[in-house]
């Protein structure tokens, strides 16, 4: 009897327990957090995680206003937040260190935003010396290629990096932006030196007016012309300008107006300069070729591409550094390479060598602030990155 009534006691306190337990979880927020693996879209990883179609699908209406889901990479996250009646609260998408969106409902609508996330700016030396290329260089630096294709293109009027030799040196000043002490991009580079021999290149960032601002050498010269040096990035010269090579194909001793870039096929060729195109389309020995027609009396011609870009026909205004077509080895080609020319008043001119027209130079209100801050620039370079 003793026995019974204690097992009762039990009972009693265990189904006095069983209401508690099975509302332990109301009145709590719920969250659940996951990551988009391979080969996953976006509503597939949060179907997985747990998340019911719909709930899934107006996240997804939400964010395609701000998020383009083709370009979402593996490892991007996201954490979804419950209210205690099974509503959402938040919803949180990490697409990226800077790319951090998020979803809510106000008054109904499921409303999505851009989270701001807080940078430092530091400004900090970068300087080497080339072994065997730009890239290789400033990689053993520990520096990313985003910063070697601005470099590049700071240069790009004036400096032929195909031609970079051992010995050359490098030297800039760059904004660096860190979330909580992790580096996430580069800004600008505020001053910069390329020294090839006894040759300098130095430039320096200055706003003469509205806009971004623009790079000028020490005299204020603007380092902008109206061609860049080279139509394409990361190459070697093949073959250079000459009256007199002896042809790989055909034999002989014949003239070569022009300069052979050689590169793997399907290499980026890009305009050199502002113009509408001329001529597009097969061109006997010269393979795919297109010829772009500037101001001034020039053309130019970009001989034996493996295809054209898309859009690009005759009659199609382009812009310097536009992709018009890619490197190929159409037409009497011994490998990929491209073969460009430079054509003005019907006179072919060496594009190694010829002096084409510069942007405009500071103006002459703006010169005293522009040395001013050419001056503190140059010094800082000479005692944060000295040769």
């Amino acid at each position: 009897m003793r026995r019974a009534v204690v097992w009762l006691v039990l009972l009693a306190t265990l189904l006095l327990l069983l209401p508690a337990s099975a509302n332990a979880g109301k009145g709590k927020k719920t969250s659940l957090s996951g990551t988009i693996r391979r080969n996953q879209s976006f509503t597939t990883a949060l179907l997985k995680r747990g998340v019911d179609r719909e709930t899934a699908y107006r996240l997804a209406e939400a964010l395609s206003r701000l998020v383009d889901f083709h370009r979402v990479r593996p490892g991007s996250s996201f954490r979804l937040t419950r209210n205690p009646d099974g509503s959402l609260q938040r919803f949180v998408f990490r697409a990226g260190p800077l790319a951090v969106h998020e979803v809510e409902v106000m008054g109904g609508e499921w409303v999505a935003s851009r989270r701001q996330i807080p940078l430092e700016r530091k400004v900090g030396p970068v300087s080497g010396v080339i072994r065997s290329s730009l890239f290789e260089s400033m990689d053993d630096l520990g520096e990313g290629p985003e910063l070697v294709f601005a470099f590049v293109e700071i240069f790009a009027w004036d400096v032929d990096f195909h031609e970079s030799q051992p010995g050359d040196r490098f030297r800039l000043l760059v904004e660096k932006f860190y979330h909580r002490d992790s580096f996430v991009k580069y800004g600008r580079i505020l001053v910069a030196q390329y020294q090839t021999g006894s040759e300098a290149h130095s430039t320096v960032h200055f706003r003469a007016g509205k806009g971004p601002g623009q790079y000028y050498d020490l005299g204020g010269r603007s380092l902008k012309k109206t061609f860049l040096k080279s139509p394409l990035r990361f190459s070697r010269i093949s073959s250079g300008y000459t009256r007199s090579r002896l042809h790989p194909i055909l034999g002989g001793v014949r003239p070569h107006l022009a300069i052979d870039y050689a590169a793997p096929e399907g290499t980026p060729v890009w305009a050199v300069a502002d113009g509408v195109v001329a001529a597009i389309g097969r061109k006997g020995a010269n393979g795919n070729s297109i010829t772009i027609r500037h101001g001034g009396g020039y053309q130019t011609q970009y001989n034996h591409l493996s295809r054209f870009a898309r859009k690009i026909r005759r009659g199609v205004s382009v812009k310097q550094g536009q992709v018009i077509g890619y490197v190929g080895a159409t037409g009497l080609a011994t490998g990929p390479h491209l073969d460009y020319r430079v054509i003005r008043w019907r006179r072919t001119v060496n594009p190694l060598t010829h002096q084409f027209p510069r942007g405009r130079p500071v103006p002459p209100s703006m010169r005293p602030a522009f040395l001013d801050r050419r001056d503190a620039l140059m010094a800082r370079l000479e005692m944060e990155a000295p040769h």
